[in-house]
């Protein structure tokens, strides 16, 4: 006999803005109970013109890497994505995007010398000089965390300051891959079958 699950989908609202700091701290905190809730299927529907804050962004991500391996995450974006919201996108299990809807994320370069290293940190060296022109921002290096996690999932360094629109994201089997899903289920079945002696 079998039984009803108990942790049924949940739908969670993420709106994009280009301002809310607290509204975005405000969304984590009931993100984050929700996923210790440990439900089956979490979805989270993104919509509004602007970008989540890098910061807050990395935030969400680590909330989402503690949920429970049985919580399965699904990421729709009803809007198109810049930034930060293309981080909390990606990190869907299964993706959804409108189909006329666009990725985008700038580049952002910082040098070798504008993050202290761990062997540097006791040195009593004279930093370089810089203008008040060449000063690191902190969300700078906040984006350039964004951006290696991005890439872990879409070539940044070819797509940076690009639209990308959805057949790209079809290419990478980033959104409507159920059949490559199916074929490697089938594929690996196959495999354990031979492997199974008879």
């Amino acid at each position: 006999m079998k039984t009803r699950s108990t942790r049924p989908l949940r739908h969670f609202q993420l709106k994009i803005t280009s301002y809310g700091n607290f509204y975005y701290i405000d969304r984590i905190e009931k993100l984050e109970k929700l996923v210790c809730r440990k439900p089956r299927v979490v979805q989270i529907d993104m919509i509004g013109v602007g970008e989540i804050p890098a910061d807050a962004a990395l935030l969400i991500r680590s909330v989402l890497m503690g949920r429970s391996p049985k919580t399965q995450l699904i990421t729709n974006a009803r809007s198109s994505l810049q930034g930060g919201s293309v981080l909390v996108w990606l990190l869907g299990d299964r993706r959804i995007i409108r189909d006329d809807a666009r990725l985008y994320f700038r580049r952002v370069d910082l040098s070798d010398d504008e993050e202290v290293r761990q062997s540097d940190a006791g040195k009593d060296d004279e930093p370089r000089y810089r203008d008040s022109f060449s000063e690191v921002d902190p969300e700078d290096g906040d984006y350039a965390q964004v951006l290696q996690v991005i890439n872990e999932f879409l070539p940044v360094k070819e797509l940076a300051g690009r639209l990308i629109g959805v057949p790209v994201l079809r290419q990478f089997g980033l959104v409507e891959n159920e059949q490559v899903d199916c074929f490697l289920a089938t594929a690996f079945r196959k495999s354990r079958r031979a492997l199974v002696p008879r």
